[in-house]
């Protein structure tokens, strides 16, 4: 199922961790550098912080454990309505609340949600994710004295974190407790997919038939993965609640989710780098994109995607890492 011996020596585990915390360094690095280069565009780095956790989720779900879905956006948006309503209807103005609460509400959502999907495989996957997703924006709609409906929960207010750091114009504050929650998560992410329930998971995806005759069950296995995914979109969710100080029925959209999933694609499925490589390079080039042909913009980011494709069939981190591979044993 995996060249990784569950049964791995301390040395080996040992190597895992020293390769992940460099890998916690790097984010930190590059987020520092995106501080110093970008200070006034603060907001969009915290938004691709957002989104980048969104598919961090996917990809556990989707490229550790084989779950077809088009509709994480319902998981990411359970965070966000659940943190923006604590604190706009509840006075709860917390942050570091607010983003437990976001991790709950997306882990109940994918809970009820996963319970539902994983009765099918694939087609009928992504049918009842994206009926499920538009379900609950329909309901997020309706329910407008919670909500906000159409017109969105703003008056979204974080208190100081830890009644020291307050929330500014500039979004330093917001961007640092980002940069924090992405490292933490992205560790957290690690140690699971490497644990023995990483690779229970990765057995569910490549030979579920030998999972069983182990004597676990499938469903189980990746009902618990949908779970963690939930906790980690809704964390994403909540943070962009926190950033923007305002929930819109678009992070229930399907298009989030679709987006989110080419992301994945992008970058490459199964690696957790894949999957923040991806993030920032879409959002990125779709901003420059955006703004500098606003008219024709999504044909330009359309093309890209055939270029990837294309020229990089396992995504740019799976790319590279071939090219790395392959420059090693000298092009055989």
């Amino acid at each position: 199922m995996s060249d990784i011996s569950i049964g791995a020596a301390p040395a080996a585990r040992k190597n895992w961790l020293l390769r992940d915390f460099a890998g916690i360094g790097l984010i930190l690095a590059l987020a520092a550098v995106g501080y110093l280069l970008f200070p006034n565009n603060l907001s969009l780095l915290t938004r691709i912080i957002g989104i980048a956790l969104l598919v961090l989720s996917l990809d556990l779900i989707t490229g550790y454990c084989g779950v077809a879905t088009l509709g994480q956006s319902a998981l990411f948006g359970a965070g966000a309505y659940l943190a923006g309503i604590a604190a706009v209807r509840w006075g709860i103005h917390d942050p570091l609340l607010m983003i437990g609460l976001g991790a709950i509400g997306g882990a109940i959502m994918a809970a009820l949600s996963g319970a539902v999907i994983l009765r099918g495989h694939g087609l009928t996957q992504l049918v009842l994710s994206i009926a499920i997703a538009q379900m609950l924006q329909q309901i997020a709609n309706k329910a407008s004295a919670y909500t906000g409906g159409s017109d969105g929960l703003a008056g979204i207010e974080p208190a100081p974190i830890f009644g020291l750091f307050a929330f500014d114009l500039w979004g330093r504050t917001a961007y640092g407790l980002a940069v924090a929650l992405l490292a933490i998560i992205f560790l957290l992410l690690r140690i699971v997919t490497r644990s023995p329930f990483g690779m229970l998971c990765r057995g569910a995806k490549e030979d579920p038939v030998r999972v069983r005759a182990m004597g676990a069950s499938v469903r189980g296995t990746l009902l618990k993965a949908y779970v963690i995914s939930g906790a980690v979109a809704g964390v994403g969710g909540a943070m962009t609640a926190i950033s923007t100080q305002v929930v819109g029925l678009d992070s229930l959209s399907f298009q989030l989710s679709a987006q989110s999933l080419v992301m994945l694609v992008v970058g490459s499925t199964g690696t957790l780098y894949g999957a923040l490589i991806g993030a920032v390079s879409f959002v990125l080039f779709e901003d420059l994109v955006s703004a500098a042909n606003p008219f024709h913009w999504l044909t330009i980011v359309g093309a890209l995607l055939v270029v990837v494709v294309l020229f990089a069939p396992k995504g740019l981190y799976g790319g590279a890492a071939a090219l790395v591979a392959r420059i090693r044993t000298g092009g055989q």
